[in-house]
């Protein structure tokens, strides 16, 4: 729960090696963006039950002023359409195997849309280098992380006959022990080609076609021609002025709306210190009114009738602030939204920041494993409905509905700060704890990232919607939170559950500070 501090350069994300694979990158004279495509390269190696080639990601990336956001989200196939699954006898799209797979993975051309604006900032580290550290730890190994052990014992019999899922990571038919070496020689060699060849090799080049049959012969909806089609797109990021300074998030697909909003919210609410019940309450109540919003209108925002940006305006904010009852639990039945992501942050020595996230939505994706390249497909598909008429319908070529979004704030002392974590329904709401006692009420950044969380909704590995609360919080302010008819189920300090939270903050003098969440594997390392 340290906060580290460094004055040249840091990288923080949920696993050391991929931390210190873009730390490496800054120190060879590499920016913000090209270590945290490094470091994005090296997860996706080294933390194969979050992380794949085969998923999506979501960048903000600024150099001092408003930031840029991309979105690299893949769009559903072409022949991915409802009638598609009504037709084999299913009402709603399955979690597992080779139909899960129906979204195209965006990562990529995430990466490839980010090495682009780094070339505006005088970028030149070759794309060879920038994976370098992700093809080692492909060819030669890394050790098993206790995380990676447990999701893939836990997931074992879910997952041991979709294809491709027990040749990459069952051995002897069993999950792989904590500190075994893990080899993934399929996908190093798909590392090796991009990196000879460049990033669109992905979706117009030799990987694309080995993507592509071998999606085919496992029954995917997806095909050459949608990963063609594929490209990422430079966005604008919604943002919320706060008392303390301006908040930037992703816009739908993702739920950046109600990350924002929880903020705005429980900005006009009158808490005067953090770890109190009013604290706790006020976040869930505000989570509770984001939340409707999520689930009533995000969705593609090609199909959206709403512009987003209006709940985020003062007006708005102020008449829905006035409903939160800070003596009653509203009702909660919103939609539980669960997901399995990491993500990441770099500030150079120019200040110049990256909050990035990335993901395959549950632990292990679709399940499937691509034998030419070594690709864990993601399912973030299954976020689609088969009903006619719901906000997120399955439609061909339609973006699926995102959990993961990462955030940035220009605070108005002249500090910058990138934060995020994994965690489904986790995700706004540990992005608001940890600003709330970061920035409105002064704790330093590390014990503010491992103080106790909470989670509304269901998050990564469970299939509980309540409120869950680490038994490290108060025991009197628990039970007050009953006495209003909040939901409580304690769970263990420093579960998993609460996903992986991360941050760095660069302040006007120069220094840099981070911090890593002591529930991960990860580290904030700076030079």
């Amino acid at each position: 729960m340290n906060t580290s501090y460094a004055a040249r350069g840091m990288v923080v994300a949920p696993h050391h090696l991929a931390a210190q694979a873009g730390l490496d990158v800054l120190r060879d004279g590499g920016n913000a963006i090209e270590a945290a495509v490094a470091t994005a390269a090296a997860i996706a190696v080294v933390y194969p039950h979050m992380n794949s080639l085969g998923g999506d990601n979501f960048w903000l990336i600024a150099d001092g002023a408003a930031p840029i956001g991309i979105d690299a989200c893949g769009a559903a196939a072409e022949r991915a359409d409802a009638d598609h699954y009504r037709g084999q006898g299913f009402r709603t799209i399955p979690t597992r195997g080779p139909l899960a797979a129906l979204t195209v993975a965006g990562a990529v051309a995430g990466w490839h849309a980010a090495l682009e604006l780094s070339a505006r900032w005088g970028g030149r580290l070759p794309l060879a280098r920038l994976l370098a550290d992700a093809i080692a730890y492909a060819r030669t190994g890394f050790a098993v992380t206790g995380t990676q052990a447990a999701n893939t014992a836990a997931k074992r019999d879910e997952l041991a006959n979709v294809p491709g899922f027990a040749a990459t990571f069952l051995a002897d038919d069993a999950a792989p022990a904590v500190g075994t070496r893990f080899v993934q020689s399929a996908l190093a060699a798909t590392l090796e080609q991009l990196g000879r060849a460049g990033l669109d090799d992905f979706y117009r080049g030799t990987i694309a076609d080995a993507i592509g049959r071998d999606l085919a012969a496992g029954g995917s909806p997806l095909a050459g021609a949608d990963l063609a089609a594929h490209r990422a797109r430079t966005v604008e990021p919604l943002a919320v002025r706060l008392k303390t300074g301006t908040v930037y998030n992703m816009p739908p697909p993702t739920q950046g709306l109600a990350s924002l909003m929880i903020l705005g919210l429980f900005d006009r609410l009158p808490i005067d210190a953090p770890e109190t019940f009013a604290f706790v309450h006020g976040l869930v109540e505000c989570t509770k009114e984001a939340f409707r919003v999520r689930d009533n209108y995000i969705t593609d925002p090609v199909y959206m009738k709403v512009d987003p940006g209006a709940f985020l305006k003062p007006a708005y904010l102020d008449q829905t602030a006035v409903v939160v009852d800070m003596e009653r639990a509203a009702p909660f039945g919103g939609t539980p939204a669960k997901g399995d992501t990491v993500w990441f942050g770099a500030i150079d020595g120019a200040g110049r920041t990256v909050s990035a996230i990335q993901s395959i939505y549950w632990e292990f994706g679709s399940g499937v494993v691509l034998p030419q390249t070594g690709i864990t497909w993601q399912n973030r598909g299954v976020s689609f409905s088969l009903e006619p008429g719901a906000v997120n319908e399955l439609k061909p070529g339609r973006r699926p509905f995102h959990t993961i979004q990462p955030a940035l704030a220009h605070l108005n002392d002249g500090r910058r700060m990138v934060y995020g974590t994994m965690g489904g329904d986790g995700q706004p709401q540990t992005q608001a704890m940890v600003y709330a006692r970061h920035v409105r009420f002064g704790h330093d950044l590390g014990p503010a990232i491992a103080a106790p969380r909470w989670v509304l909704g269901r998050t990564w590995g469970t299939a509980v919607s309540n409120l869950r609360i680490e038994s490290r919080l108060d025991a009197g302010v628990i039970a007050r939170l009953r006495q209003v008819g909040q939901d409580v189920q304690v769970v263990e300090p420093m579960t998993e559950i609460m996903g992986h939270a991360g941050a760095i903050v660069h302040r006007p003098d120069g220094i840099i500070y981070g911090a890593a969440d002591p529930r991960g594997d990860g580290i904030a390392t700076g030079f």
